[in-house]
């Protein structure tokens, strides 16, 4: 048996729902949905309010939560099934391969939406696209009994495919002969057009409450599987010996969300129980989902980077560095830390959705600033097919009364045409409609923005760090030998010499952690939602939390750069 961080067996239970929203269960607000199962268990431990995907894509959500690396890093660019046939690099450490090389049992049952198999070696691998919660929770049990019977700790990862849309233009499987032969569709409650919540990002059709209703039962369906998964550890006596994650991939299956950097798509449900914590915990430190892996292995190791085995080296390529952070040191904490000890910002990276949805883009979220750098932004923003078909969709373009068509309070054409940068001020524009990338009071700000993601970019080796419209980490090689690349974002037509522009040279992070105060109205302290939640401990500094070390690490190598 591998050897834990104090000599105890512990294990981890990583259960990853499919386009569920964040404001979609009663934890995090939603005053109509049932989800009692994930309710006891955000009250049990720590509900993140600013968790953040670094893309708002399926395949390439999960494998940043598997590796702990953004995708243009691990290869995932996009979606793995069928025609899209997007992969992780066989080189890339991913759970499974660390969870293995620590002798541990790993397994997967669900939804995968990785690849492949190479990259991803889980050893117990029960891929399935199924409805029935029921047996999911009975193949979770199943393997805890292997893992006693083996003398192994565990770390299994649960794919729901709930809640995501189905094949049809309007359903979400309520109607699958599976879930009414497990008689799911009899537990799980109805919900009225007039109940459902229609959040900002919706513009409020028929047809989008409709799906609505119909996206609220298959949410349901998840939590009655949740519970079941709950009762299997319960009754193994592993409650106590698990760490348990619970988040989704991406945002809700609705236009304006899902596959978009907005925090719609982005700003998603983290719940974390670790035995002993405080109970009943609302977090508003950032959190990234490439936080997960690294919290998982100091979970189970006691340090979030352990010596690991590779018994089968793919070749001399060595995976990068993760930039993660282990949030098991903040996990009580209820104020925000000083940006000294934890991060106040978290970055992002997509360039495909399938593989006819090329629209690269990468972000920076701060407490206050939402910072998009768009790389192709000449092009339309792309549909995801489900959401093209869907039904909300078609209610919204075909909408009687004044045009222009508006999504939420986005205006139809803003969506489909960006600019190659947004920046939105979150404290006054919670909706990110109004980009204030050309007004003189953000200017600060904007630059700060800039470095910081352009420093990101070159540090992480993002191919999509372009100049002149080419990818100057690809160039740099012809840099070096004297070529000089203006530092632009794309070709000036008027002027496309290279004589009389800056050059571009290796971007260096600004020296301040945080962006500066804009000077015509002070910057506030960030809100934390109102939490659902009837903890004394919220609003009081938790007495047990230390600064991660990780975070000090990184920022004495930023003052030091």
């Amino acid at each position: 048996m591998a050897t834990s961080a104090n000599d105890k067996p512990r294990n981890v239970l990583l259960m990853v729902a499919d386009d569920l929203g964040r404001d979609y269960l009663a934890c995090y607000g939603n005053r109509t949905i049932k989800t009692p199962n994930i309710d006891r268990l955000a009250a049990s431990g720590t509900r993140f309010a600013s968790a953040f995907a670094s893309t708002a894509s399926c395949s390439g959500s999960r494998s940043t939560i598997y590796t702990g690396l953004h995708t243009h890093q691990n290869g995932q660019y996009g979606l793995e099934h069928d025609w899209n046939h997007f992969m992780t690099h066989e080189h890339i450490e991913t759970v499974p391969k660390a969870f293995n090389s620590l002798g541990f049992l790993t397994g997967i049952i669900g939804k995968v939406h990785v690849g492949p198999r190479r990259a991803y070696p889980w050893e117990v691998f029960e891929s399935s696209q199924s409805r029935n919660v029921k047996w999911v929770a009975e193949r979770a049990a199943a393997l805890f009994d292997r893992a006693s019977d083996e003398d192994k700790q565990f770390h299994l990862t649960i794919g729901w495919t709930d809640p995501h849309r189905d094949e049809t233009r309007g359903g979400f499987a309520n109607d699958f002969p599976e879930v009414i032969d497990a008689g799911l569709d009899a537990e799980v409650p109805d919900y009225g057009l007039n109940e459902v919540e229609v959040q900002r990002f919706m513009t409020d059709v028929p047809e989008l409450r409709t799906e609505l209703v119909q996206y609220y039962k298959s949410i349901s369906r998840m939590d009655l599987g949740v519970g079941l998964v709950m009762e299997a550890l319960r009754e193994r006596g592993l409650e106590e010996s698990t760490l348990i994650v619970f988040m989704s991939d991406n945002g809700a299956p609705f236009i304006n969300s899902k596959t978009t950097m907005y925090d719609a798509g982005v700003q998603l449900p983290l719940i974390i129980r670790q035995p002993g914590q405080p109970s009943d915990i609302v977090n508003p430190n950032m959190a990234s989902f490439l936080d997960i892996l690294p919290t998982s292995l100091a979970w189970t190791t006691g340090t979030q980077d352990p010596p690991l085995i590779n018994d089968e080296p793919i070749d001399t390529k060595k995976s990068p560095t993760r930039l993660g952070n282990s949030l098991l040191p903040i996990l009580g904490d209820t104020d925000l830390i000083p940006v000294s000890e934890w991060k106040h910002h978290v970055t992002g990276s997509h360039t495909f959705h399938e593989v006819q949805n090329y629209w690269p883009t990468r972000y920076i979220r701060t407490h206050r600033y939402k910072y998009h750098r768009n790389i192709a932004y000449r092009l339309d923003f792309p549909f995801a097919a489900d959401l093209y078909g869907s039904l909300s969709w078609e209610g919204v373009r075909n909408q009687d009364g004044p045009q222009p068509i508006v999504i939420g309070k986005r205006p139809l054409e803003q969506y489909l045409f960006r600019g190659p940068e947004e920046l939105y001020d979150l404290e006054r524009d919670p909706d990110e409609v109004t980009s204030v990338v050309h007004q003189e009071e953000y200017r600060e700000v904007l630059q700060w923005c800039r470095q910081m993601v352009e420093a990101w970019q070159y540090e992480t080796a993002d191919p999509w760090l372009f100049k002149d419209g080419v990818s100057a980490t690809v160039m740099e090689i012809y840099v070096k030998q004297g070529l000089k690349l203006p530092d632009r974002y794309e070709i000036d037509l008027q002027d496309p010499g290279t004589k009389h522009a800056k050059a571009w040279a290796p971007p260096r992070r600004p020296e301040s952690l945080e962006p500066p105060a804009i000077t015509s109205q002070p910057a506030q302290t960030p809100q934390t939602p109102q939490a659902v939640s009837t903890s004394q401990t919220v609003g009081m500094r938790a007495t047990t939390t230390a600064p991660a070390k990780a975070w000090s690490n990184f920022v004495s190598w930023w003052q030091d750069s």
